[in-house]
This record gives structure tokens, C-alpha cells and sequence, in this order.
């Protein structure tokens, strides 16, 4: 186990280490050929993108590193005055989100690993971010997980604002299957709270006891997309085992079954839990076998492609591609891939309409839009 530790150097050496000559490419789509443009370069293990109403973004990297830039991607500079992140495993700095309300309050949130009583858990935090001098401050932690468990995977960490203005926030079982379906601690559920950290008093497991009162759905296994459908419906995509990667649609208190029921198996080709059908437990909306890895989801709104309004795209870490799903042609796939694609982390649609990616594989963030 390490913490994050950087010497920032000038902006000058940044902006040069990043910045790129801006390619082109083209992905073949059956709605036509897709521009795909270079915005930056030289990223180190990306994982989110955001968007500030200036036009401006940010991009967290999982080393501990996140990053302001312009439109354009010609100038970034390193965002000051994050709280210390442990990075072990598939952990360290994660999501980010620019709020419905920042132009008023100036306020991100982040996820990302602290370490608590010696063990590496999952946090969500807040800040208020000064753009003129690229730094936090007024940090303060809304929430970190309890948990068991010590190892360094399946931390989860997409986060969601509802159109209340509350937060959800996916959490991996962190390798520890059966606690998954344990209420008393936090592993492999998403969380619900308000934006101060409190608990909503309409949460479902707020009155059991022994139950964590922040849970709002459980038996997850590593949910790492997330996202708001156009009626405001929170879905997520996550992991299964070897097959039984799952998109779901999250409903309050629902037991979304794992380790009991799963499609696919165990990597060791065990069968896992029960099968794949268990009363009480929820059924997955569609399913990959075999997995593809599932990482960020957007659902589109179809400004620029009003074919696709409403349909989900979904990061592939294993093949390389963007999965574009059309639900209501019963989650009929289309692979959208090219040479930038690469390991897909996170996926975002951008105040324009124009579909953004971060590719782990080839280290940049990249933008899509019609050719």
C-alpha cells in the first residue's frame, strides 16, 4: 500500500508533457462514420472526466492527480489541495463530479481510497474549487465506507446526483463475496446521502437495525458506471465473475443478488451461488457472456444523433470498444471501436451533445462527433 505523492512542477511542463498535436480518427457506426479527435494526451491511468459551465473540464487520474483544462485541451494545469489518497490495487483518486448547483456554490465531489484503522476504504468527499488558482479548499469527507475487508480491488466509486441534488455512490463487495448481502457494512451496495453528508430520512434500511442507513440498493458485486436515464432513473453497470457482467436499474432497498445468484462463474469455473434465479432477488436488466468489463455509462440524450436518444454506451475495459445498447430493441449491441478506443474507463456526453472518452490503454481523452 502506497499514498499518492507528486512534485508539481511548473504549468508550463505540464501543459507540454499533455498536450498533443490534435488527431483524428473515424469509428464505423451503422448511423455513419464517427469523428474521433485527440483533446489530450499523456494522461497516466485516467479514470474520470467532468465538466465545468465554462466550458472548462476536469479529468482524474488514479494516481492521485487531478486535472483542470480548457476546451480544447491546450492548457491544463494540476488541481491543488486534495486530501491525502491511498493508492493500492485498482485504488486512489476515482470519480469526480461538477454538481447541478457549482456555479452558485463552486462545489466538486470526489471519490477516491482513504485509509481507515489500516485498511484501504472507499470515500466521498467535497470541496469548493477556486478556477483562477486551481485549488481546493474547504475540503470535507461526506462519507467513507465500513467495511471488513483489507484487500486492494473492487472498490467501486462512480458517483451520480440525482435531480434532487442528493448523491449516490457505487461500492464493489471488495472481493469479499458474502458480504455483499451483509447490511451491516458497506460492501457491494450503493449509498445514498445528501449533499452534507447526512442521511435521507426516506432511505429504506433507515429504521432495521444493525443495517448501515446509507444503503440504498445491495448484493452488488463492483458496480463502475453509473448514470441518470432521460426520466431521471439511476443505472449502473458492474463486474460479474468469468460471464454475468450486468446492467441493472436500481431500484430502493432491492437485493441485486450477488453472490447468491449470478450469470457466468466463478474464475475457476465453479458455479457460483444458486444459479441465476433466486425470489426476493433482482434480475438483471441485460447481461454479457462472456464479460466484457464493463466500465463508465452515459445514456444519450440525442442532440447530435437523435437516433440514439435514450440509448446506453458502456466502456469496455476488455475488448477495447464502446458498447452502445438500444433498450428498447431488446439491448440489441453495437460495437463501436477503433484504434483509440483502447481500454475504455469512463464515458461522458458533453453540454454540446459530442460523446467524450478516457482510454486507460492509450493514456488520452478523446471526443466523438459526427464525421
Amino acid at each position: 500500500m502506497g499514498m499518492a505523492r507528486f512534485v508539481v512542477g511548473t504549468v508550463l511542463v505540464l501543459w507540454l508533457a499533455l498536450s498533443a498535436p490534435v488527431m483524428a480518427g473515424a469509428i464505423a457506426s451503422t448511423s455513419g462514420a464517427l469523428r474521433v479527435e485527440q483533446v489530450l494526451a499523456g494522461l497516466t491511468e485516467p479514470w474520470s472526466l467532468a465538466f465545468l459551465p465554462d466550458g472548462r473540464f476536469l479529468v482524474s487520474e488514479r494516481g492521485g492527480r487531478l486535472l483542470l483544462a480548457n476546451r480544447d485541451g491546450g492548457k491544463v494545469v494540476p488541481v491543488r489541495g486534495l486530501p491525502q489518497i491511498t493508492v493500492v490495487g485498482q485504488g486512489g483518486l476515482l470519480d469526480v463530479l461538477v454538481p447541478q448547483d457549482f456555479a452558485r456554490t463552486g462545489e466538486i465531489v470526489f471519490s477516491f481510497v482513504k485509509t481507515v484503522q489500516g485498511r484501504p476504504v472507499t470515500a466521498l468527499a467535497a470541496a469548493h474549487l477556486d478556477l483562477p488558482s486551481a485549488r481546493l479548499s474547504r475540503v470535507r469527507v461526506l462519507f467513507e465506507m465500513r467495511s471488513p475487508s483489507a484487500g486492494g480491488r473492487h472498490f467501486g466509486g462512480r458517483i451520480v446526483e440525482a435531480r434532487d441534488g442528493r448523491l449516490f455512490l457505487t461500492l464493489g463487495e471488495r472481493g469479499a463475496r458474502d458480504q455483499a448481502q451483509n447490511l451491516a457494512n458497506h460492501n457491494g451496495v450503493i449509498v445514498r446521502i445528501n449533499r452534507d453528508g447526512s442521511v435521507p430520512a426516506d432511505n429504506p434500511f433507515v429504521k432495521t437495525a444493525g443495517a448501515r442507513p446509507e444503503i440504498w440498493s445491495y448484493g452488488h458485486r463492483n458496480p463502475q458506471g453509473a448514470a441518470l436515464d432521460l426520466a431521471g432513473q439511476l443505472w449502473v453497470d458492474e463486474h460479474g465473475a468469468k460471464g454475468g457482467d450486468e446492467i441493472n436499474r436500481i431500484r430502493r432497498g432491492a437485493n441485486f443478488g450477488w453472490p447468491v445468484i449470478a450469470y457466468g462463474v466463478h474464475y475457476s469455473g465453479a458455479k457460483i451461488g444458486e444459479g441465476t434465479h433466486k425470489a426476493g432477488m433482482e434480475q438483471p436488466a441485460h447481461y454479457w457472456d462472456p464479460s466484457i468489463a464493463p466500465s463508465g455509462l452515459m445514456i444519450y440524450s440525442g442532440r447530435l444523433w437523435p437516433q440514439w436518444r435514450g440509448h446506453f454506451f458502456v466502456g469496455s475495459l476488455k475488448f477495447g470498444y464502446i458498447a452502445r445498447l438500444d433498450q428498447g430493441a431488446g439491448w440489441r449491441e453495437e460495437a463501436l471501436k477503433s484504434a483509440e478506443t483502447g481500454r475504455v474507463r469512463d464515458i461522458r456526453e458533453a453540454p454540446d451533445g459530442s460523446i467524450w472518452f478516457v482510454s486507460v490503454s492509450r493514456g488520452a481523452l478523446y471526443r466523438i462527433t459526427p464525421k
